[in-house]
Parts: structure tokens; C-alpha cells; sequence
């Protein structure tokens, strides 16, 4: 059914009509808002309207800066306790406390470290080769140590923190069972590609040229240091020594890579992340970072530490060792928790 012209034509006029009244009748509506800005007065209760006032009055009380606060008392802690974590790395001396020693001896180890002085530095176990924490971490696939009373590790380590230790956590970095069985494409393969290869104590090994290894590592030093630890150290920072297992790039190149990942996501000025490594020639990387050897005995300290390339030696290097032998003392020394007693008897008597 066609419309007539002269009908076509009054409608198109009539539209025309009702677009001219819709234009002016928002223009008006714009104008009648911006005008009502003047008196629109805000209370504790939102905004109204208020036609006896304008823009140019002032309503209600105008706010003047607060005054500076005076005789404010600020406590420096400058005694012997005061530890701090941004200036230059200095020589550790103090003890490590392993899984085992707080799994089966808890009470002597919680009364070693009460008679530690204030500023000991402490190293303590947070995670294991099997991936266990020993700690509640947050993180979506941490597998919390069912061997370990987590509420007494809590507890140990908020007495370190309240002591005014140098607090350092130790995790097992690229030996994991739990993450490789888990993500089995991060781990090392056997010869055959069966299947991921095993040391062996029956633990899986990442591979560290793999972002999903590197990010997972960094998520949990990054959980440490925001729970407050001054210092983080991973272990099995190294490949294992076997020929059972396909890895077919350089390791050496792979390894410094992987530290200068790590430390690229989580380097702070006022943090450590430190490295336990196999080969003492191993460069560090740019950052706040300590290297550390284990398995040295007393009379290969003074060799192994000349093979050390790294600068500043006396500040950097740090043994781990469970002797009280004072051949350790020119460089960092960590000693097994088990042997404090004697160390600090024989620093009493030496005052």
C-alpha cells in the first residue's frame, strides 16, 4: 500500500517539528542544569538544592590545613640489635637451622635460639626437595609439609624476628618432586624420554631455562621477602651430577641466566637473594647477592675461597658448614645450629 504525496510530505514535516522541539528541549535541559550548579549544597547526607545561596557564598565551614604536630618523639634503635638491611652486605656470622632439626628437636633448638645475642644471623629451612613448605604459604600449588608442626616453625621464626635476628629462609630452588611431578614439561627427561628422570634420592629436578620454573621460584622468594625475611637463599642452584638426563644447551650459560631472571623480579635495595652453587667460579649476578658453598672441609677453605672470582670476597662469600673450626672466620660463616653453644662459649671466652 503506497502513502500519498501530501500525506508523505505532513509527516515529514511533523518529524521535523519533533526533532526541532527535542534539540531545544535538551539544549534547555543542559542549560537548566549548569545554572542549578550554583546552589547545589553538599551535606553530610549527599547534596541539595539550596535557592537562597550561591556559588559565590560560602557554605558551611572551609577547610584549613591541619597544623603540623609538634614535639613528635622519634626512637632511634641504634643498640646492638639495630640490623640494617639496606647498607652495604657485611660478613655473616651466625647458624643454620634445617628441616630435621626442628622436626625432631623443636625444644632444643627453640632454646638455642632464645640464647642467641641480638643481630645473630640465622638461616632456616622453608622448603624442601620434595617441594614441602614448612611454612602456610599462600601459593596455589604449595604442597604444606605434613611432617612439620607449621604453628612451632611460626613460632621459631617470629622469635628470630623479634630478637632482632638477621633472618634468612633456604629453599630447595631446582629439585622439587612436587612441582616437576606436577608440571612434568619443567623437568629434566630421562635418556629413553620415558619419563622425568630421578636423582637418587628419588627427587625430580627442574629444568632452569624454563619460564614456568623461574616464575615459580620468584613467587615463592617474593612470598618470603614479604613475610619479612632479609635474605633468601637457593639451594640446588646447580644441575645434578649425572649423565642419565637429556639437557643439551650449556649449563653453565643456563644457570647465570636463570640467576639473572631471578634477580631481575626479585631484587630489592634492602634485600638479599643469595645462591648455593656447585662451582666457585660462578659469576653473580648485578644485584644485592651473596654466594654460598657447602661440603668444604676447614682445610680447603683458604683454597676454595681463592678459586672465588667474585669481588668483595670477605662480605659475599658465605660457608655452610657443621664444624666450629675458626678457619671459617675470614670469610661468612654459617654453622649447624647444633655447634652454637660451643661457638659462643668460645666467643665469651675470647672477650
Amino acid at each position: 500500500m503506497s502513502i500519498p504525496y501530501r500525506t508523505r510530505r505532513t509527516l515529514n514535516r511533523l518529524g521535523i517539528f519533533a526533532l526541532i522541539l527535542i534539540i531545544i528541549g535538551g539544549i534547555t535541559w543542559i542549560c537548566w542544569v549548569v545554572w542549578l550548579q550554583r546552589y547545589v549544597v553538599y551535606v553530610d547526607g549527599g547534596a541539595m538544592l539550596d535557592f537562597e545561596h550561591s556559588a559565590n557564598d560560602a557554605v558551611g565551614e572551609l577547610a584549613t590545613p591541619p597544623k603540623a604536630a609538634e614535639n613528635i618523639s622519634i626512637y632511634y634503635n641504634e643498640g646492638a640489635d639495630a640490623i640494617d638491611a639496606g647498607a652495604e652486605l657485611t660478613k655473616l656470622s651466625g647458624y643454620y637451622i634445617t628441616s630435621e632439626m626442628f622436626q625432631k628437636d623443636y625444644d632444643n633448638i627453640s632454646l638455642q635460639v632464645e640464647r642467641l645475642p641480638a643481630g645473630t644471623a640465622v638461616m632456616i629451612d622453608m622448603k624442601g626437595p620434595y617441594g614441602s613448605f614448612f611454612y602456610q604459604s599462600k601459593l596455589g600449588e604449595a604442597l604444606i609439609s605434613q611432617g612439620t608442626n607449621i604453628d612451632q616453625v611460626t613460632a621459631l621464626v617470629k622469635k628470630m624476628k623479634d630478637k632482632g635476628f638477621y633472618t634468612i629462609a633456604r629453599i630447595s630452588a631446582f629439585r622439587d618432586y612436587n612441582f616437576g611431578n606436577n608440571h612434568v614439561t619443567s623437568g629434566l627427561y630421562m635418556l629413553s624420554r620415558a619419563g622425568l628422570w630421578m636423582d637418587p634420592e628419588g627427587y625430580f629436578w627442574l629444568d632452569p631455562t624454563m619460564a614456568t620454573v623461574t616464575n615459580w621460584v620468584s613467587s615463592i622468594v617474593l612470598e618470603l621477602r614479604d613475610m619479612g625475611f632479609n635474605e633468601v637463599l637457593l639451594g640446588d642452584f646447580c644441575f645434578p651430577d649425572s649423565d642419565k638426563y637429556i639437557f643439551e644447551g650449556d649449563k653453565a650459560e643456563a644457570l647465570q641466566k636463570a640467576a639473572n631472571t631471578l634477580m631481575s623480579s626479585c631484587s630489592s635495595s634492602k634485600f638479599t637473594l643469595s645462591f648455593l652453587v656447585k662451582d666457585p667460579t660462578f659469576p653473580l649476578p648485578d644485584g644485592r647477592c651473596r654466594m654460598y658453598l657447602d661440603g668444604v672441609d676447614a682445610m680447603s677453605v683458604g683454597a676454595k675461597a681463592a678459586q672465588v672470582t667474585i669481588d668483595d670476597k670477605e662480605n659475599r662469600l658465605v660457608f655452610l658448614t657443621e664444624s666450629g673450626d675458626t678457619r671459617f672466620d675470614d670469610y661468612g660463616v654459617l654453622r649447624s645450629m647444633n655447634v652454637a653453644e660451643e661457638v659462643e662459649a668460645r666467643k665469651e671466652m675470647q672477650q
